[in-house]
């Protein structure tokens, strides 16, 4: 009786240690504005942690809606403290553009709306 009490208990310890629930990454939003090929924006989240070091990739959508995997990426940045980034000039002054933040560990992903140039 007593081993069956001990086994109880560190089934229960090893469910306790092991068994939590998963945290769900923070949600992030990411924005895009620019003109003559040159695009700007923020990644936002109710997160501080979320803001800074994140990749944001621009894409000149080439389908009749955003999808990373075959439209063509124009170019990246990594966010500031602030959340903000910028690619520069890309060259890509017609067609219609959009921003990607990668997710993290903490901090989720997300598409910016498709501007048209």
């Amino acid at each position: 009786m007593k081993l069956k009490m001990i086994l109880a208990t560190a089934a229960i310890s090893t469910v306790t240690i092991f068994g939590g629930t998963a945290q769900a990454a923070t949600p992030s939003k990411v924005t895009i504005k620019g003109t003559n090929g040159d695009y700007y924006g923020k990644v936002k989240s109710a997160d501080s942690d979320c803001l800074a070091d994140r990749t944001v990739n621009v894409y000149k959508e080439l389908g009749s809606s955003p999808n990373p995997k075959t439209d063509q990426k124009i170019g990246s940045d990594t966010t500031g403290a602030d959340g903000s980034w910028s690619i520069g000039n890309s060259g890509y002054k017609d067609g219609s553009f959009y921003a990607k933040v990668k997710k993290s560990t903490d901090c989720g992903g997300a598409l910016s709306k498709v501007i048209d140039r």
